[in-house]
Order: C-alpha cells, then structure tokens, then sequence
C-alpha cells in the first residue's frame, strides 16, 4: 500500500504547540553494545515510566546524521524522550565515523545492524518485544535504519536468527539513493548499489515512513518518490510525507519548532496506526 501525502494538514500542530520547545532528558541506562576496533560503541536507553526488565514494550532505536563524517546521539534525545514517555523504549545510538574513527559508510552500516541486533537479542532483558523493534534516524542516520532493514550482509548472523530484524522503519530526509542522482556516491563509488536502499527493496520490507521537505537538495526528494514506487511494486506499506518548501535537516527542533512538531506527528500516527503507541482518544 502507498500513502503518499504533502503535509498542510500538519502545519496545524504550530497553532496547538507554538514555539514549544520539546522535552529532553537524559538517558535513563547508557550500555555497550560493540566493541569495534577504534571504539567501545554505545546505546543510550530512554525507558518509559513504569518499565520493567520483564516487559514486551515496543522499542526504536535512533541513528544520528552527519554525512557518515560526524553527528551526535543527542540529535534525537528529544524524539528519544518523546516515545518513551508514550510508552516505548527508545535508543539512541552511537556508530564509528568518519572524522572520530576513519570509517567509511560500510563501518557505519555494520554497526547498526549490530546496534539493532543487540537490542533483539537482548530483548528479553530489556523489557522489549523483539517483534516490534523499529529502526529510525536522519539523513546519514536514515540511511542506516533503511540498510538494517533493506541491505542483506554487513551483519553477524548466528544460526536461527533472521536476516532482518526491524519491523517497521521511520526516516527523516534518508540517504535513501547513493547514485549521483542522490546523495554519497562520491564515499561509495564503485561500490554504491550494495549500500543504496532504493535497489534493495524487497518483498518483506517492513511499513515504512519517510518525511522529507520539497526543496531539500542534499537528498532530493526525487529519490523518496522512487522508492515509494518500488514499494508499490512489492506491494509493501510506505507512507511518504512531503514538507512544501522545506530543505535537509528541517525536522531538528528550531525556530519555531514547527517542523519538529509537525514531524513529530507524522511519527506518532504512523506509530500509533501501527498499534506500537496509544494515540489519544483511540
């Protein structure tokens, strides 16, 4: 199924919220989860209130963007802290990059399959459902939350475990396309269709979400569409959000927050139509 929307119906959320600013707070447990060759790397956890080790909660897991060059987990603690407080577990992960690590995207992509893989082996543990682990991230990060569901290999498999672990996917503005239509083909090269999301989309692919502002040059939304389509074509649910007018970047809070919100609310229906959240009055 598509659902392929341009947002006005969103830009509603400024009258309800404003200039608010979101809620953030720290991380309630902060665990290793992969020990790479340059780095002990790291997942941030953001537990709802009345968690306990023993629930079957919903999670997500957050990457950052940055172009694979840099970022910080902090980009989504406000997102974080949002879904935690609606019930879910929510991570935040860190990943090797480039200008802390001298990593290329491949490194970056391994990682978050391991990230990911951590938490559902790690569910029971965590209080998590490993059935209803969501990835997510932005730009650069989106990237990696489509590859953890899209992108066969770069991942340690053991006997019995899937091949693919999200069961739903959120991505704000993703590298979605690394040909030179797109975004990374010069970190990628020859070898940019292994890491290309829009040419692995398969007959399992998860429901997805992808909001993406109409002018963002960085990832243009031209590559969002065609990825829409070949959803279509595997008759696959992907739910395509349009920002008019807006450019890479545009769902940090900022300014007026508006776009956050508005972004925010996108996640939030998808999620809740999804059953991993209770929207109110359902």
């Amino acid at each position: 199924m598509r659902v392929h929307l341009t947002i006005s119906l969103l830009a509603s959320c400024s009258i309800v919220f404003g200039d608010r600013r979101p809620e953030v707070r720290d991380p309630d447990e902060v665990v290793i989860y992969r020990k790479a060759e340059q780095a002990e790397l790291k997942l941030e956890i953001f537990r709802p209130a009345g968690w306990k080790a023993d629930d079957e909660r919903p999670a997500i897991v957050f990457f950052f963007g940055g172009g694979w060059v840099g970022g910080s987990t902090t980009q989504f603690h406000p997102q974080a802290t949002r879904l935690a407080s609606r019930g879910m577990v929510a991570y935040c992960a860190d990943y090797r990059v480039r200008s802390r690590h001298e990593t290329s995207p491949f490194e970056a992509v391994a990682d978050a399959k391991a990230a990911v893989r951590w938490i559902w082996r790690n569910a029971g543990k965590q209080g998590v459902d490993r059935k209803k682990i969501v990835s997510a991230g932005g730009s650069a990060g989106g990237h990696l939350a489509a590859c953890s569901g899209l992108v066969a290999g770069h991942d340690e498999v053991k006997d019995g475990e899937p091949a693919f672990i999200p069961a739903a996917m959120v991505l704000f503005n993703p590298v979605i396309d690394t040909s030179k239509k797109g975004y990374g083909h010069g970190k990628l090269k020859e070898r940019y269709r292994e890491l290309s999301p829009v040419e692995h989309v398969h007959d399992k692919t998860v429901p997805t979400l992808v909001l993406v502002g109409s002018a963002d040059t960085t990832t243009p939304v031209t590559g969002h569409k065609l990825f829409e389509a070949r959803m279509k074509e595997k008759e696959r649910l992907c739910r395509l959000i349009i920002f008019p007018g807006q450019k890479h970047g545009f769902f940090n809070p900022r300014g007026d927050n508006k776009n956050y919100w508005g972004t925010l609310e996108g996640m939030e229906q998808f999620l809740g139509d999804l059953n991993y959240i209770r929207m109110p009055g359902r």
